[in-house]
């Protein structure tokens, strides 16, 4: 059991802000993070009207979440269609958007690793300009302990006080400075005034944050542990889509998932959140029904944030920034979770808010990874540094006059552990792998992943320069599967 103040304490709101902050009024632009835990890019209703509707709606026509408050980043802002997890991983992925590194070079490459206390995070850096950083909820970045405050390695982020190690139970009990992680049938038994859910406790937080430090520049990074596993909405959300009547995806058919390669999974239906099997799809589908749940509950945590913001004059100087750490599949080729490259897992929501700079509407097919994060929004913020990032600064894609960018840039995100490796344009995904033939899909004719065009004379030269630039972005970043000594199959 953590120990941490009372749940409706004042501690963040009377805390005192650094000496060297300086008054908002210096018009640096002000940074909000809302960052969630494998979410599916799908269940935001901004990329639903960008899709194609079988694409928009794979779990059958209608069926799926709505996001109006995650919208507005959209209408107001940019969406990326392209954006990725450097590794469809929770710790490599969340190393790699702090630090604007792969993995391999943040101490993370994997689950349960502590960050490198020797590089730079985008965190230290707006520290050091005199923001005020903090961060609130789930870490993952300082081992694999459960509901534990009190970190030690802050990051750059000098208001650590609600980052949270690690967990994804639905409620907290608060009590006497004690903290704890709770289902929701202890919850149930509990007092309701000792009982607060997670996204409900984490974005309060943020708000008691935000209040303290609007008169100067700020920072704030909001990482909701939804929506993960165990899938579970609080009320009234978790009803507010049972009437769905939820089909298997496309993908499940026996004639897609018996030519499925091995680095895809779910050849065993015994093998746990891997191969889920029709039986499983039976008896699972209605944990997708809370999974919308739990997006809507995030959607209004949104609003609220975004209340506080036209409330205290603060939209047009503030980034507002929506994203994730990895996907999850939810049935999509027979898997439910992470860890493989198809488009569910590995493809994240990126959506961004500024109005000073980066035109309303804006759509951007330019593929990304979260590598380019911290030098990106450095570069929107206009911070300088000396520190060396493996990402690009994209920023001029956002904030340039052009309503819709498609740029033919590769880039490459891999397994951690380095079985496979796949590199990515705004239309084609080659992946590498150590067990199989190399695998190229069209995500334009076939979005749904399931046919190979490696070995297709028409996409000989396309198969060969993805490859080609594949191998030079991981000689240049020493991704680990190079060193290994079981190679690659590239033919």
């Amino acid at each position: 059991m953590s120990t941490i103040s009372d749940a409706k304490s004042q501690q963040v709101a009377s805390a005192k802000p650094r000496k060297e902050m300086v008054s908002n009024t210096s018009k640096k632009p002000n940074l909000i993070i809302i960052h969630t835990d494998e979410h599916n890019f799908r269940t935001i209703s901004a990329y639903q009207k960008l899709l194609p509707k079988e694409q928009a709606f794979v779990w059958g026509e209608g069926n799926n979440s709505k996001t109006p408050n995650i919208d507005k980043l959209a209408d107001e802002g940019a969406i990326a269609m392209s954006y990725y997890a450097s590794s469809p991983v929770c710790t490599p992925s969340r190393a790699s958007l702090v630090t604007g590194l792969y993995p391999q070079a943040t101490g993370a490459p994997k689950n349960g690793l502590h960050i490198r206390e020797d590089i730079p995070t985008f965190a230290t850096i707006l520290r050091d300009q005199g923001y005020a950083t903090s961060y609130v909820g789930k870490w993952h970045l300082a081992g694999e302990e459960k509901y534990t405050f009190g970190i030690k390695y802050k990051a750059g982020f000098e208001d650590n006080t609600y980052m949270m190690t690690g967990g994804h139970a639905p409620y907290f009990h608060i009590k006497n400075g004690n903290f704890r992680g709770i289902n929701q049938n202890v919850a149930s038994k509990l007092p309701q005034d000792e009982v607060i859910h997670a996204t409900d406790f984490f974005t309060e937080k943020t708000l008691a944050i935000l209040e303290r430090d609007k008169d100067q520049p700020f920072a704030i990074m909001l990482s909701i542990p939804d929506p993960h596993t165990p899938d579970y909405a609080k009320p009234p959300y978790n009803t507010m889509y049972e009437h769905l009547k939820i089909e298997a995806p496309k993908t499940m058919e026996a004639q897609y998932t018996a030519i499925k390669p091995s680095w895809a999974g779910g050849q065993n239906e015994n093998d746990k959140n891997e191969a889920i099997g029709k039986k499983a799809f039976a008896n699972e589908k209605n944990a997708l029904k809370q999974y919308f749940g739990m997006i809507s509950h995030i959607d209004d945590s949104v609003g609220s944030i975004l209340k506080f913001l036209t409330d205290n004059n603060l939209t047009e100087n503030t980034i507002v920034i929506f994203t994730s750490d990895h996907g999850d599949m939810f049935f999509e080729h027979n898997r439910r979770n992470k860890s493989v490259p198809y488009e569910g897992s590995a493809r994240i929501p990126f959506l961004i808010r500024y109005p000073e700079k980066i035109p309303a509407k804006k759509v951007i097919h330019t593929a990304y990874t979260n590598v380019d994060f911290t030098p990106t929004i450095l570069s929107l913020m206009g911070v300088n540094t000396e520190a060396n990032f493996h990402g690009l600064d994209t920023s001029d894609d956002f904030t340039n006059a052009q309503k819709e960018i498609t740029g033919d840039r590769i880039t490459y995100f891999a397994k951690s552990g380095g079985w496979w490796v796949s590199a990515v344009n705004h239309r084609y995904k080659l992946i590498i792998d150590k067990r199989e033939k190399p695998y190229l899909f069209d995500l334009q004719k076939d979005p749904d992943e399931v046919i190979n065009f490696y070995e297709d004379p028409e996409y000989k030269e396309v198969a060969k320069r993805m490859q080609e630039e594949l191998f030079n972005q991981l000689k240049k970043y020493d991704e680990p599967g190079l060193n290994q000594r079981q190679a690659y199959v590239t033919k």
